[in-house]
């Protein structure tokens, strides 16, 4: 008995391994983490690259959870978008398609009165 498999028409696509900003992607989120740091509220970050997501985590000490998760998860693109900015609790805080959009909220942090 012999299984014949027909050829295929293209070249095979296969997913991507692992998940990671784009750099464009990384200039925004940096930009905004300059921003922090000069401003007192963020000491350290941490990138991790997993199969389904992207986080950019955002440290006010080295040794704590994350005050901050900026994911980016490829899947949600069609739906909810990609990209969304996650509390400390794991509270959902904004998600939408546009990455500058998502971190205004985290922006906001920066905006303060003036004695």
């Amino acid at each position: 008995m012999t299984l014949h498999i027909p050829p295929l028409n293209g070249p095979i696509e296969r997913p991507p391994e692992q998940i990671a900003f784009h750099r464009t992607e990384l200039s925004v989120i940096l930009s905004l983490y300059g921003r922090m740091v000069a401003a007192g509220e963020w000491r350290d970050y941490g990138i991790s690259c997993l199969r389904e997501v992207a986080v950019f985590s955002v440290f006010r000490r080295t040794a704590e959870i994350p005050l901050y998760r900026i994911e980016k998860r490829p899947k949600l693109k069609a739906k909810q978008g990609m990209y969304a900015v996650v509390g400390t609790g794991g509270l959902v805080m904004r998600r939408g398609h546009d990455l500058k959009s998502v971190l205004r909220v985290l922006e906001r942090k920066l905006i303060r009165a003036v004695e």
